[in-house]
């Protein structure tokens, strides 16, 4: 049997190991937010383990950027869709009939 490449799912489970030191140190209320952000990041692992690059932290990054991004544009049209009802919900002006 040959040898097999370590994938980059591989590399990524070993930075999550190596960044449990400081996940520990975290308060309880901070670890979940860590845990999601390795949790974004394996979810582009398939993109990233195709980009092929020297320093696997890097894909990790972006995939939590991503994924930050998307979730700001989430938001942004939450807010959008929010601010609309409101401005319908308002009563219209009325002028006063002083004729």
């Amino acid at each position: 049997m040959g040898r097999t490449n370590p994938t980059y799912r591989d590399a990524l489970r070993v930075i999550e190991e190596r960044w449990q030191a400081y996940r520990r140190a975290l308060r309880r209320a901070q670890q979940p937010l860590f845990d999601q952000l390795i949790t974004h990041a394996r979810n582009h692992a398939d993109a990233s383990g195709l980009l092929n690059h020297q320093n696997p932290l890097l894909p990790a990054l972006f995939s939590i950027d991503l994924e930050q991004e998307r979730r700001l544009e989430d938001l942004d049209t939450r807010l959008n869709d929010l601010e609309a009802q409101l401005v319908d919900e308002e009563p219209a002006e009325t002028t006063p009939d002083h004729e």
